[in-house]
């Protein structure tokens, strides 16, 4: 994610901002240029961005519910913006409290659409593509029902359960399950990573090159699943895999890989945006430092991007435990998973030949760490 600025005043705005806190402006994000821009009155419901030749624009939809800030696409007989109008199902908004996790779910999932444009993947309507298209079901957990609803994949449908916006909710079933970390962001970055492969790899002609790097997917899902939740992962498993999860299948390896990229790449352009140097003192080798001045969406191999990645990590978690948080990144990115995310690099980039990572051990930041 980058910074933005106000047109009118030139004050920094930030991604999710409604209106300026220094001149007062109402904002909207205009995602064709990617810019969150000032906007004045142009007639009823319609304004005008504080840009050369920027023609009268309406807000989504989805802004009179406040979980939405993006502009509408000019003629858009729909109303909705170009994430939102992947939504096919929204709470029941007759319930004060859904309202408020559609909110958190939203913010959330405008961030996922930045990234997936930023890279011009493809992103068709259910509309446009009956089949596959990208949609969205927000659901909440039916009353007294024994079954409760469950995040997840279905060629291109994409459910999030709306308890997992409740952060005591979302903190529980991370305990529960063993996991270092749990988000809305990840989750839906994990699950449009499956989407990508259906697009990407089985129907972009990757599916061997793919099989390669993660294995063999043609193994038995459900097998493997059952297999994982009453085995576990190996013992060795940081070896290859960058999360327990990820051993359970090569689809979930790939999802996993996948949301780990997205939040390589858009963390490093957050810390591009503010100038971020890391330098250490004591640092006589320069293994731990980085300047971080580059746009990770549009240049830089992965290997170069995790020379960047390793020492921001390395001084990100250790500013969280000077606070009694847990570490930003409680993760470690083994050579072997460096090569997965460069495969990923390469699709998300455009087709690309996969990158093999760099000789020197930079993203096994873990140990240093560690007691």
């Amino acid at each position: 994610m980058k910074l933005f600025r106000c047109q009118a005043c030139d004050n920094i705005v930030y991604f999710e901002n409604r209106t300026c806190a220094r001149c007062g402006r109402r904002l909207g994000y205009l995602p064709e240029v990617n810019a969150l821009v000032a906007l004045e009155p142009a007639g009823e419901e319609l304004w005008r961005p504080l840009m050369e030749s920027a023609a009268p624009r309406g807000f989504c939809l989805n802004a009179a519910h406040d979980v939405c800030n993006w502009l509408a696409p000019a003629g858009a007989e729909d109303g909705f913006c170009l994430a939102c109008r992947h939504n096919l199902m929204i709470p029941d908004l007759s319930q004060p409290e859904n309202l408020a996790a559609w909110r958190e779910i939203e913010i959330a999932k405008h961030r996922l659409i930045y990234s997936l444009m930023r890279w011009r993947l493809t992103l068709k309507t259910r509309a446009e593509d009956p089949a596959h298209g990208l949609a969205f079901e927000f659901l909440a957990d039916p009353p007294a029902a024994a079954r409760k609803v469950m995040t997840g994949h279905d060629n291109g449908l994409i459910t999030i359960a709306l308890a997992e916006a409740d952060s005591a909710e979302r903190e529980r079933r991370r305990s529960e399950m063993g996991e270092p970390y749990r988000t809305l962001l990840g989750h839906f970055r994990h699950e449009v990573g499956h989407h990508y492969w259906d697009i990407l790899v089985r129907d972009g002609g990757r599916l061997e090159e793919c099989r390669a790097v993660f294995g063999d997917d043609a193994q038995d899902y459900a097998q493997a699943l059952e297999r994982h939740y009453h085995e576990g992962p190996p013992a060795d498993w940081q070896k290859s895999f960058v999360s327990a999860y990820a051993t359970a299948h090569p689809w979930e390896d790939f999802a996993e890989t996948w949301a780990h990229y997205l939040h390589i790449v858009d963390t490093l352009e957050m810390a591009s945006a503010f100038g971020i140097r890391i330098e250490p003192a004591i640092d006589p080798t320069g293994d731990y430092a980085a300047w971080l001045d580059v746009d990770p969406y549009g240049s830089g191999s992965m290997p170069e991007l995790i020379e960047l990645w390793t020492p921001f990590v390395v001084a990100m978690n250790c500013i969280n435990r000077a606070m009694g948080r847990p570490d930003l990144y409680p993760f470690v990115l083994a050579p072997a998973v460096v090569e997965k995310l460069g495969f990923i690099h390469g699709l998300a980039r455009g087709g690309t030949r996969p990158e093999k990572p760099a000789s020197r051990e930079a993203a096994s930041f873990e140990p240093a760490l560690r007691s």
